[in-house]
């Protein structure tokens, strides 16, 4: 079986940082999800984005990476928002219920098109 190594890489938009996500998101993808996420954190925006569009694979290892990057997130009072997951994994995130704490966008353009509009209404 080939495996995709695991890649991110962060970008600015104004009010938020997007981690481009790419390849499979398991064990072997905690320290670089982590430093991804320590770089989009430390431009302090009040949104970070998961761009899952290029991970071909996610595991319940890497399901509960994302819940501890939701647990840093909540605790720094930032939101934590996701696009491009298949039809597959955002019914994961709806069965773990991780849909319930952050919102879910089919693509980049309605994610930051929602965020003025979802950071008003208090969505997480």
């Amino acid at each position: 079986m080939h495996t995709q190594p695991f890649e991110a890489n962060v970008r600015r938009q104004p009010d938020a940082a997007i981690i481009d996500l790419r390849g499979e998101i398991d064990a072997f993808a905690e320290s670089g999800l982590n430093a991804a996420y320590a770089e989009a954190e430390s431009q302090n925006p009040p949104t970070i984005l998961l761009n899952f569009g290029a991970v071909s694979y996610i595991n319940s290892t890497g399901i509960s990476l994302v819940v501890g990057l939701l647990a840093r997130a909540r605790k720094s009072h930032r939101h934590l928002w996701v696009y491009g997951l298949s039809d597959h994994y955002t019914e994961i995130f709806q069965i773990t219920r991780l849909a319930d704490f952050m919102s879910i966008f089919p693509d980049e353009a309605s994610a930051l098109a929602g965020l003025p509009v979802a950071a008003s209404l208090g969505g997480t």
